[in-house]
């Protein structure tokens, strides 16, 4: 696929945490559109020239380039697509090549019983069907509930889940809400997780959505705030980050400080990923993929396509950073106008 579009020119950012996407707009070339007509997209990963997009209704769809095939997912519990909940993030198996097997995060149950599940799903024609559950009965809300899966240069699966409006779970080591999860690809504990016999690899998270791991293998991740307060914490084995004990510059002992967070603005942060020279970041409500230096500090940042969009989830391939918006709000229930968009520095 990066053959096919022009290169961008690359990726050396910083942000300002008082940003806003007027601003950023401002004498900025926009980004380009490749690929419209999606409905509220929520993961984007690359293979080769193809670029996988879920949606939140149900389909995990494919872009080579030139056409997008949209292809629905089955699974032996119906995905519940109300509000923030729905399919939502999307990892490709490391031997995803030869088995055309994926791992997904998806909301079920009713709207006065959420819960989420991590399935793996392999293509069978026109289709993708689930082949097993991977972890079940993570809890559920209407808006915070994390979502976003990885495989680590460890080849360890990583979850992410969101606190559910509970101020108590994400403090408590037995709840998987409000943590960032840790499983073998076959969705078993590992051995040399930092709680002995339990998934939990950090704690303390509020709404994290964003993971990635730069060239030395450091792993972090974003996270919605209150009010403000959006963070990138730093992940270590066994961290407490003190959602909702502390947040911003506050400390607690035992409690550890976020990478960056954007004080009583909001970015919304959300999709996470490492340009080799810093960490982007996709910002619904900043409108923008925010740039990270290595040591947090800010300069610029890429420009959304068209004034405003929200953007969901952000990915480079190559030397190309592309990004995908989701421009109606959790909040409100419908369809999503929005794309896939190539973003010019």
């Amino acid at each position: 696929m990066a053959s096919k579009l022009r290169p961008a020119l690359g990726l050396a950012l910083v942000f300002s945490s008082g940003v806003t996407a007027a601003a950023m707009a401002q004498g900025m070339t926009p980004g380009e559109a490749v690929l419209d007509g999606l409905d509220y997209p929520w993961d984007i990963e690359a293979l080769g020239d193809v670029i996988y997009v879920t949606e939140k209704a149900g389909s995990l769809g494919l872009f080579d380039g030139e056409g997008f095939t949209r292809l629905p997912v089955e699974t032996s519990v119906p995905i519940l697509n109300h509000r923030g909940g729905g399919l939502l993030g999307l990892a490709l198996r490391p031997d995803f090549a030869e088995t055309n097997r994926a791992v997904l995060y998806h909301h079920a149950g009713t709207p006065e019983a959420r819960y989420n599940r991590v399935i793996e799903v392999e293509r069978d024609g026109e289709r993708w069907r689930e082949t097993r559950v991977l972890l079940d009965n993570i809890p559920g809300h209407p808006l915070y509930n994390g979502g976003r899966v990885a495989f680590g240069p460890d080849g360890m699966l990583y979850v992410t889940t969101g606190w559910v409006e509970n101020r108590a779970l994400p403090q408590d080591v037995e709840s998987l809400a409000g943590k960032i999860l840790r499983l073998t690809p076959d969705g078993a504990v590992p051995g040399d997780n930092p709680f002995p016999g339990s998934p939990v690899y950090s704690l303390g998270h509020r709404n994290p959505q964003g993971i990635t791991w730069d060239a030395s293998g450091q792993m972090f991740a974003a996270e919605h705030g209150q009010s403000g307060h959006d963070e990138v914490n730093r992940i270590v084995a066994g961290g407490n980050y003190g959602w909702p004990v502390i947040q911003g510059d506050e400390t607690r002992e035992g409690m550890l400080a976020p990478f960056a967070h954007s004080g009583r603005s909001t970015w919304a942060p959300s999709g996470l990923t490492s340009s080799g020279q810093g960490l982007l970041l996709a910002g619904l409500r900043a409108g923008a993929v925010l740039g990270l230096s290595e040591t947090g500090e800010v300069t610029e940042a890429y420009g959304a396509y068209g004034a405003g969009e929200r953007l969901r989830d952000v990915l480079v391939v190559g030397d190309e950073v592309y990004a995908i918006t989701t421009n109606r709000s959790p909040r409100r229930d419908g369809a999503s106008e929005d794309r896939l968009v190539r973003l010019a520095p």
